[in-house]
Parts: structure tokens; sequence; C-alpha cells
């Protein structure tokens, strides 16, 4: 999995007789007890004898057949190296036209546009400061220019150069490609050779038992099984009852086994939750169970509200598992949650927020922009809220509030890359969609599942040159992955051919990390690539690489991705018994209508006007309110009554994205039909509003 901060075991109680602590507990010496010894001994001697038994029911592959498979691997390697070399090469004009419209565009375009702005200043100016300010901020926007052209005339040098040289560049970046495909054709026809004498063996599940319980005492180690069972007669009872348990040994390790190789504290979690929850014993929510266990066996740092002083420093598994629980159960999760594996859920449940920020997240989307979960398109369901609402730039960063969580500040006050891709992993997480990181060079991303497969957000696509990989995978290996365990069949068979490297002692593939590795480890990533085309390209493009530093405009923001019906009835003006009059969001104009979780409709305004057209039987004086939600600050609304030329000052809170109505303002409305209309000052953020509510001045 995924590399994180490294919490040491948490300190553990008797299994069942005394409450499970998750805090990280001091490094243990690195000294082990006699009884631990001992553990240790006992647990080395069953893993090498299943090895010893393993050993001589492997089939022995064909010393010629590996030979040749070695120099193929080798080849690869070679040609992945050419293929990086001459890219860069090739790039070089892609890069210096770049930089050319930089220049152009950015730079210069830039500049006239402040150097425009300033001269209108000037123009305006009325008092001898006023005109030595807009003096000084044109002859800055006029020097600024003139180093955009001077730096464009050695950009577009560059950029000749690197065109008088693109052809050859081409050619060379196009022979070394070709080259690779003939070295990886070469090596998956040799691995075909090899898996074809080892598929009896990776076909049967008569060995499976032992090749399982030898995994795991390898993948544990016998020292850290020691360490833990050491701990106490529960503990030393909970790893018996694991190695005694084919079925959940494998379950294990089809999900991909425990976080740092902590099969003890996997197991002590695992029971807990049993224990905690009897919905936990089959079906989606033991999946769940055991993907809280697996992830958790480290314990995950949690992010909490500065503010709070006594806050837990970890993520209780227990409290994470129940929150999900409780979530599915109340239909908050996504429909698609019910149904995945315990792989999946791990990329679920290993968040660094705590469960009121899930719920937060939950509750604010449905208020603020309903439409996004109601979105049908997956690639973008949750996520475009990154796009619509968090404000790009760190400008804002400072005014963070610690009184708030982390994923609250981040949607109020936007930023980078990073934050940005945080946010959009964490509000996926919420509503129960996996989601991993999936950094590139100078930028963040994420990528996150759908039903035809795993696609990225805010960054570029699969396979792209600067990318770093997924959880230890390249992009390649990792695609690969979601897509075989999509055919347990094919999916066992590679790990089979994986657990028989772990009976010989062989070193494992980790696709992001340079080093040999056993020849049945790499025959299992050979089985993988039976489904996933061998040497084709990679599938899936990102969603939205135009969007990693970037903000939509208002009018797209303002967009409703979701098409509301609107009927009579959700325009209807109402009056109560009491004169108060209630004017439904969908009777105004100048914002998107759309579906409301809390029945009927509602608008979403990213700035502009909205106006609200009634009738009333009569004049007079109202309080006017409004319910809203908001995730940002946002400037005072100037609203006008029936076109008077003075309007009143209407102030929006800040929510946090919960409803709320907004302070009362007095309006003199007139007999008959009247119109309110709501400006809202350039720099307006997100706004929803629900209703509009009149109450008679008495």
């Amino acid at each position: 999995m995924s590399p994180r901060l490294l919490l040491l075991a948490c300190s553990i109680c008797a299994f069942q007789a005394m409450p499970l602590s998750w805090a990280a507990a001091p490094a243990p010496a690195p000294a082990r007890s006699a009884a631990a010894q001992a553990l240790m001994v006992k647990y080395e001697a069953d893993l090498k004898a299943l090895r010893a038994e393993l050993a001589g029911a492997i089939p022995k592959l064909d010393a010629g057949t590996l030979t040749q498979f070695q120099a193929t691997q080798k080849a690869v390697k070679e040609a992945e190296a050419q293929v990086a070399k001459s890219r860069d090469g090739a790039g070089k004009v892609s890069g210096a036209k770049g930089l050319v419209e930089h220049a152009k565009g950015k730079w210069i375009g830039g500049a006239d546009k402040g150097i425009a702005a300033a001269q209108a200043a000037l123009g305006k100016a009325s008092t001898d400061a006023e005109r030595t300010a807009a003096q000084k901020d044109l002859e800055k926007w006029q020097a600024n220019r003139q180093d955009g052209v001077n730096a464009l005339k050695e950009r577009q040098a560059a950029y000749d150069l690197a065109l008088a040289g693109a052809a050859d560049a081409t050619r060379l970046y196009d022979a070394a490609k070709a080259s690779l495909e003939q070295a990886k054709a070469a090596e998956q026809a040799t691995a075909k050779v090899l898996l074809t004498a080892a598929d009896t063996f990776l076909n049967t599940e008569r060995y499976e038992a032992k090749l399982v319980k030898c995994a795991v005492l390898a993948n544990a180690t016998p020292g850290g099984l020691a360490d833990f069972a050491v701990q106490g007669s529960a503990q030393a009872a909970l790893v018996e009852r694991l190695l005694a348990d084919g079925a959940l040994m494998k379950a294990m390790l089809v999900a991909g086994g425990p976080e740092g190789g902590k099969y003890g504290q996997a197991m002590q979690i695992f029971s807990a939750i049993l224990q905690a929850s009897p919905r936990a014993q089959d079906g989606q929510f033991r999946r769940l169970a055991l993907a809280t266990a697996l992830e958790h066996a480290v314990p995950i740092a949690q992010t909490n509200n500065e503010a709070l002083s006594n806050a837990p420093a970890t993520v209780d598994p227990v409290k994470r598992y129940r929150h999900f629980e409780t979530a599915a159960l109340s239909g908050d999760l996504d429909s698609a949650f019910k149904d995945f594996s315990v792989w999946e859920y791990r990329n679920v449940i290993n968040g660094d927020e705590n469960e009121e920020t899930l719920t937060w997240g939950r509750e604010m989307l449905r208020n603020y922009r309903p439409d996004h979960v109601l979105n049908p398109d997956y690639g973008w369901r949750y996520s475009r809220a990154v796009a619509t609402d968090v404000r790009y730039g760190s400008q804002n960063v400072k005014n963070d509030d610690p009184a708030l969580h982390k994923y609250q500040n981040i949607i109020r006050n936007g930023g980078v890359c990073g934050r940005r891709a945080f946010f959009g992993r964490f509000i996926l997480r919420s509503f129960g969609i996996p989601t991993v990181a999936r950094p590139q060079r100078g930028h963040a991303a994420l990528a996150h599942w759908t039903p035809t497969g795993w696609v990225i957000n805010l960054g570029a696509g699969w396979g792209n040159p600067d990318a770093k990989g997924v959880m230890e995978m390249t992009d390649a290996d990792f695609v690969l992955e979601t897509q075989v365990r999509k055919q347990p069949l094919v999916h066992e068979k590679s790990l089979r051919a994986q657990w028989v490297g772990e009976a010989l002692a062989e070193p494992r593939y980790v696709s992001l990390k340079p080093g040999p590795a056993g020849q049945w480890n790499l025959l299992s990533l050979f089985v993988k690539r039976t489904v996933g085309g061998g040497t084709k390209g990679l599938p899936m493009a990102a969603l939205g690489a135009e969007l990693g530093e970037a903000n939509e405009s208002a009018e797209v923001r303002a967009r409703a991705l979701v098409k509301s019906v609107i009927t009579p009835a959700d325009k209807k003006v109402t009056t109560a018994a009491n004169g108060v009059i209630t004017i439904p969001a969908a009777a105004c104009s100048g914002a998107q209508v759309v579906g409301s979780f809390q029945g009927g409709q509602q608008l979403f305004s990213g700035g502009g006007v909205i106006k609200c057209d009634f009738e009333l039987p009569a004049a007079g004086q109202y309080k006017l309110t409004a319910r809203v939600s908001t995730v940002q600050d946002n400037p005072k609304v100037l609203l006008a009554a029936n076109n008077l030329k003075t309007p009143v000052e209407m102030v929006i809170p800040y929510t946090v994205g919960k409803w709320q109505q907004t302070p009362e303002v007095t309006v003199a409305l007139i007999k008959g039909k009247n119109t309110l209309q709501f400006n809202r000052p350039e720099g307006s953020r997100g706004l929803t509003i629900k209703e509009f509510t009149l109450t008679p001045v008495n």
C-alpha cells in the first residue's frame, strides 16, 4: 500500500478484557525477551518447514528459458532508458513552444491589461496622490511588458532552434519506442513459455493453503509476529487463530495484506470490529471491517481542528468502521459503495479526517451543490467541487481558521494543486468512493474509482512521463492491478505465482523500486498482463487536466450539472395565516435552479443579479431574510426593491455549508407586483438560496 507516516504500534490491552487504544507507543527496545525469542524461533521453524515442503512441489523452470527471460528483461530496461532519453529531445519542441506562448499571452498580454487598467486609473485620478499611484503602477506594468518582450525574443530563438532539430528528435523517439515494443514482445513471449510450464501448478488449489500460510509468515516475519504475540495471552491467541484460518489469511493477502506487514495488529482491529458490530460478520460489512483492519494496522495520523487541544492523534479504526457502516445503512453514501471489494474499501476508509468532518462533507455538498452529488458522470461526481469552488491560489491560505477543520478551510480559502487534490480525495471518501493520490512532477492530482475504470482528476493522464506512480506502482502497473482485480480467477493465479516466490524466498517485484525481482514474482506480473493486453498502452485519459491549476469562470461555476424540472408548485409564493410570505428560490431568475435534498428546488449563484417578482395584496414594510448555504466568505449583497435608487446592504453569512437565515433587512413594498433585485458584486463566491421570507412589520 502507499507509504504513510509510520506510527509505531499502539499500546495494546488484553483482547476482551480491556479497551483497545490506538495511540502510538514509544519505539520498543531492540532486544527481544526470552519469551519473544522463543516464539520467533517457533514461527521461523514453521516457515522453514513450509518452504521445504513446497520446494519439492513447485515445478522447476527450464534453466535455458530462464536465462533467455533474464536477457529479455535486460533488453526492456535498456530500451526504456533509450525512450526516456529520446523523449527528452522530442519534448524540447513542445516545451519551447509553451514558453513562447506564455511570454506572448500571460506575460505580455497580462502586462497589456495592467497598462490599460493603470491608464484608466490615471485618467480618473482626481488627486495628486491618486495620479502618483496610477503613474507608478503604469511604469511598473510598462517595465514588466518590456521584460516580457525581451524574454519572448530569447524564447523564440530557442524555439526556432528546437524546431530545426525536431525531425531528427522525433525520428529517434519513434525508433526508440518501436525498439521498446519489440523488446516487450520478446519478454512477453518468453514469459508465456515459462507460464505454460507452470500453468498446471498455478491453476490448482492443491497447495494453496500452504502457500498462503507461508506467504503470511514471510510477510509478517517471525520476529514481527513474536513481538505482537508476546504482549499477552490474548495477542498470542489472535496470532494462532489467524495462522489456523486459511480463508482469512487468503482474504488478507488478496486485499494486499496489512499495512507494514502488521498481521497481529490487523487481527486485533478485525476482532474488535466484529465484537462492536454484529453486521460485520458477513457481506459488505465484513469486507469493510477487514479493509479497516488491514489499512489501520499501522495507525493513521488524524487531522483535527487546530483549536482542539485534546483531539485524538490517530484515527480510531473501530470508530471509522462504525461511521461508514452507519452512513451506508442510512443511505448517505454512493449507491456503488455496497459492492466494493476489500481492496477498494481500503481506499475509502484511510483518510486523515475525523468522522465529524466526513459527515460535514456529505451534508455540505448536499446543501450547497446538490448537482455535484447527483452528477451522472462518475468521472466528476463529487470531485467537480474542486474545480468550481476550491479557488486556485495561496493568497488566502493565511486566513485559515483554527476552529475549522483542514478541509473546511480548503474550500473556504482555496490553495494550489496540493490542497485542491487533498480536498478532492476527501469529498470522494466522504461519499464512499475509493481514491488514491496520484502525484506528478511539480503537481498533485488524484485518481478515483468509476464503474468503467479508475480516472485521474486535475492532472495529466495515465502514463505521463512526469507521473510519480500510485501506491508504489507505475501508472501502467496500477491500472493493470485495477483491471485484474475485476477478474478474480486471473488475480488469484497471479497471486499464487507471487506466493511461490515467497516460498522460494525470492525478492518481490515493486515496480517503482529499483533492484532485481524473483522470476516467479515477475511471472505473477505477466499473468496480470494477459488481462491488460500485454504491451498495449494505457486505456483512459485524464479528466480535467486543464483544471489542475485554474479557476473556472463565474458562469461555468454557476452552471448546473443536472437539469432540474421545475413545476408550477416549485414557483408558488405562499402566505401564511400570520402574513409571512415565502418566496421559493425557483420563483426567481438570474441563477441556476437545481433540485434540493430539502425538497423542491434551490438556486445556485456564482455572481451577478438575481430577480424575484411576486404579487402583494397590500403595501407595507417587511423584514426580509433568505435561507442560504455558503462555503466561503461572501461580499454583501445590494438589495433594491422596485428599482429604488438607494439599495439596502444585505449580509450573506459564512455558514460552513449549513443552512442559515441571513440577518433581517427592512424593505418597503407596494400593492400589486413587486420586484426584488439582488446585485452580487464582483468577487462574489458561490451562494445557494433555498427561499426568501418576508415578515410584515407591525
